[in-house]
């Protein structure tokens, strides 16, 4: 990996504008009692730090897993299960999480920070090899793609956590394996499609995306709905 400050400034600046940009978007929706901004930092900050505690892990399932696709299902269940916990470590034992929104808005929070770094890595490459029209190319696929995918998956994990603030605890549990199980299916499906094409169907998948992702909107709004002062 490249040391060239210059190459990381401009990675890491290709990776988290698309981030924020997505951040912005979601926080205006939450506009009648937003988030703590230090928290919602905080938060984002643990997204980043849960790309560096994938990535080992990742690599150890690569060593012992000879099936490709048990692989990807695998990597992407890390990926969705860290976000996640990026955002229990900041929220156990508090009131932060208070109302049904506040959940999808954490963990999209967490997820968009998951994507900086991760976008952040993957245009080191090109950009260090010159190769500037292939980095903004990249940092465009990624700003559409998975910047996305990470949202939604995380989106939808959130919006069922809000779904069950209210409920018993067998209630929020169930909700709970039923929103980590779709995420980890949209992840994987997303993963599986566009590495077994080569990107070749990249369209078809994100527009695929892109519904999904209307689809959770839709849900956020709902959600957002449930609580007695939105």
């Amino acid at each position: 990996m490249t040391s060239d400050p210059k190459i990381l400034g401009l990675a890491f600046l290709g990776g988290i504008v698309p981030s924020l940009v997505w951040l912005w978007f979601w926080l205006k929706e939450d506009k009648k009692k937003p988030e703590p901004k230090g928290v919602l930092a905080v938060v984002f900050i643990m997204g980043i730090i849960a790309v560096i505690a994938v990535l080992p892990i990742q690599k150890f399932i690569q060593i012992i897993t000879s099936s490709n696709n048990l692989q990807l299902v695998l990597w992407a269940s890390t990926e969705e299960i860290m976000k996640y916990l990026a955002v229990l470590v900041i929220l156990y034992k508090t009131n932060l999480a208070d109302q049904a929104i506040d959940w999808p808005i954490y963990l999209i929070t967490s997820a968009l920070g998951f994507a900086a770094l991760e976008n952040t890595l993957f245009l080191i490459k090109p950009l260090s090899m010159g190769l500037h029209t292939m980095g903004l190319l990249t940092g465009g696929l990624r700003f559409l793609g998975s910047t996305l995918l990470h949202t939604v998956s995380s989106g939808i994990l959130g919006v069922l956590l809000g779904v069950s603030i209210y409920m018993d605890k067998s209630k929020k549990v169930l909700h709970f394996i039923i929103g980590l199980i779709l995420a980890i299916s949209l992840h994987s499906v997303f993963n599986f499609f566009i590495i077994r094409n080569s990107g070749n169907d990249f369209l078809k998948v994100f527009g695929f995306l892109w519904v999904v992702t209307i689809i959770v909107m839709l849900l956020f709004e709902k959600v957002r709905r449930m609580d007695p002062d939105a």
